[in-house]
């Protein structure tokens, strides 16, 4: 495997459970002489440990993989490499993947579905810690920023009454298994209904749900 940063060149890692994906683009890459890429990965804790031995520029990573998924192992590379710059390459482009990859610390969220020249820009781009948000996920989030610069409309009036009791009873700490016993449901619903409020609130996970029904006063002691 060559060496991190020969020459000055930007080391990259790229992380996709895709082999033919990974093969493309770094055909691509090593192409463009200012780039050197120093490793692939299939899954994240694969591209943890290549993070650690190689402290990269770049990580271009998939959100969507087996195992550890593309959020969490935003969060621990930058726990691991604060310099390293992670570009989210997607197919996806909801809020419930674009939000919690930003609030992990990726720099740029593209997609699949752009000309390799423009993926090479993005990763000059973030090089220079520049970001580059495709224009589906430019125009969600500055839609996010305008509703909460605006008159503030707390986003849970979106959630449903239901979703508001599954809310407030993550907030009191209950397990799915318990949520679903209260409300005479199944776990699977339960699940749905989770999966949707962090969707609806841009949230990660459970313990932020916690402490935004408890910061927004949905929940009392």
């Amino acid at each position: 495997m060559a060496q991190n940063n020969q020459n000055n060149r930007i080391s990259v890692i790229i992380v996709d459970d895709h082999e033919v994906v990974r093969n493309g683009i770094r055909s691509y890459i090593e192409t463009v002489k200012e780039f050197q890429v120093v490793g692939e990965a299939a899954s994240g804790e694969a591209a943890l440990k290549l993070v650690s031995d190689y402290i990269p520029d770049i990580v271009l990573l998939d959100l969507i993989m087996p195992g550890m998924d593309g959020v969490e192992t935003t969060r621990r590379i930058k726990q691991i490499s604060p310099r390293t710059q992670v570009v989210v390459l997607t197919s996806y482009h909801e809020d419930a993947h674009i939000f919690p990859a930003l609030k992990a610390g990726a720099i740029s969220y593209i997609l699949k579905d752009m000309k390799m020249e423009k993926l090479v820009e993005a990763l000059h781009r973030a090089a220079q810690k520049e970001v580059t948000l495709h224009p589906l996920v430019a125009a969600r989030v500055l839609q996010n920023i305008r509703s909460e610069d605006g008159e503030e409309q707390p986003l849970f009036t979106e959630l449903t009454e239901r979703e508001l009791d599954v809310l407030r009873l993550i907030a009191n700490g209950m397990t799915n298994s318990q949520i679903a016993e209260k409300l005479v449901i199944s776990e699977n619903t339960v699940k749905g209904h989770v999966s949707n409020i962090l969707s609806k609130l841009h949230l990660a996970d459970r313990t932020q749900v916690a402490v935004y029904a408890w910061q927004k006063g949905l929940v009392r002691r």
